[in-house]
């Protein structure tokens, strides 16, 4: 949170599992879709956080399996467990405030007293989280029995129902709704209390997120009907929730435009990028806009024609630079003549780039430095490189778009391509 020195102008707090991540698109576009909106018009100036009641362990294999962007602000283990920025340093104040009437040796003991639970896996047992598995219609009469047994214990705990079939027993103050109580009322101490906020979900465990006074809501296409109960007997009159008709990602987009909360329209979904009308120069979308270019080159989505080479010679410096991760350093003239031969090569095939954290800061009156992490995913492969790019509005108008001038990469740690030659740009 520290990289923004005043309020979001947008805090999205997203569940992942069905809400972020459709795990029925094996194309993964409607995330991609998200993806390049929140780059290309978000992320310099606003707050992205994953809500998820995966645990560390299960988070970090889902970023792994996904094109995920990374978040500001991770909430894991249904609310129990806050961390920020890359290294996901733990929030130490709400651990302290979970501590409250909160024994989980007592939680074990009463809890193994019931047949009708089944302890999920290890990794999804937390300090603050004890987790099982229970059959839909036992759920109810264990929660009750539970719950007055652990009253009894002196422990004031909550115990939440989701996916027709996961039980999570928490302290009383957990949960993700008031942990996201708790980001609002930190970011209000620091004078950061975001301009508006949306909460997205899909399941029992997200309809604390629609509770919290003052905060947007959607509830994607394809939420489970115990979320859609909730919404009926609690929030049913309350604009600021809605029901999405599209799925996942796509209904997050979808409640962005809902909610005029800022541009709802993905650089993805722009047919003619060469098109785009912009009022200011805007680097990060000139960076969004180059690389998805350059992906529907690939897949042969577009023409191989020197309408398209010249344009992309054309916002190269002649005497720009490119230096490859690899350590040799080229030409950008160099490199956009390479184009030539990769077009259409990865066509037929699941091949996509998507770039994250794409953060500009202006260095001059007509120049910015833009870093980010620019990824290629093809089949079961992934590649990453760290890149930093100099772009310039030297002599050009706003409907030219900015000028490349210098592009330097090295790979990220663990995700170097095993062959550089496929690594174009």
């Amino acid at each position: 949170m520290d990289r923004l020195t005043s309020a979001a102008r947008l805090m999205i707090v997203s569940d992942l599992d069905h809400t972020m991540v459709d795990h029925h698109d094996a194309e993964n576009l409607s995330l991609l879709r998200f993806n390049a909106l929140w780059e290309a018009n978000y992320r310099d100036n606003s707050l992205l956080v994953f809500s998820t009641g995966r645990s560390p362990t299960l988070y970090k294999e889902l970023r792994k399996e996904k094109p995920m962007l990374t978040p500001d602000i991770t909430i894991m283990s249904v609310g129990t467990e806050i961390t920020y920025g890359n290294s996901m340093v733990p929030d130490d104040g709400w651990e302290a405030f979970l501590n409250n009437k909160w024994d989980r040796k007592i939680v074990t003991e009463e809890t193994s007293k019931f047949p009708e639970l089944t302890l999920q896996s290890e990794t999804e047992q937390r300090p603050h989280k004890v987790s099982f598995y229970v059959q839909k219609d036992k759920a109810q009469d264990v929660m009750k029995t539970l719950s007055k047994r652990l009253e009894e214990r002196g422990l004031d705990v909550k115990i939440i129902y989701s996916g027709g079939m996961d039980l999570d027993i928490l302290p009383q103050g957990a949960g993700k709704g008031q942990a996201l109580a708790y980001l609002l009322k930190k970011l209000k101490s620091e004078g950061k209390l975001p301009n508006n906020t949306l909460a997205c979900g899909d399941s029992g465990n997200d309809a604390e997120l629609f509770s919290i006074p003052d905060v947007y809501g959607v509830m994607v296409a394809n939420a489970q009907e115990e979320l859609l109960q909730w919404h009926a007997a609690n929030a049913k009159n309350n604009p600021k929730v809605i029901h999405a008709t599209e799925r996942c990602a796509a209904g997050i987009i979808q409640a962005i435009g809902h909610f005029n909360l800022g541009p709802s329209t993905s650089p993805r979904d722009v047919m003619d990028l060469s098109d785009c009308k912009m009022e200011n120069f805007v680097p990060a979308y000139e960076v969004v806009k180059f690389y998805l270019f350059f992906e529907k080159w690939r897949r042969g989505e577009i023409e191989h024609s020197e309408h398209y080479l010249s344009n992309l010679k054309a916002v190269c410096r002649p005497s720009g630079t490119f230096v490859h991760p690899s350590g040799v350093e080229k030409s950008l003239q160099e490199c956009v003549t390479l184009f030539r031969t990769c077009h259409g090569d990865k066509q037929g095939k699941q091949f996509r780039i998507w770039v994250d954290q794409v953060l500009p800061v202006q260095v001059g009156s007509d120049s910015w430095l833009v870093s980010f992490k620019k990824w290629e995913f093809s089949g079961e492969d992934r590649r990453c490189c760290v890149t930093t790019v100099l772009l310039s509005s030297k002599n050009k108008t706003v409907a030219d778009g900015l000028t490349w001038t210098h592009v330097h990469q090295t790979w990220l740690n663990g995700a170097a391509a095993s062959d550089s030659t496929t690594w174009f740009f």
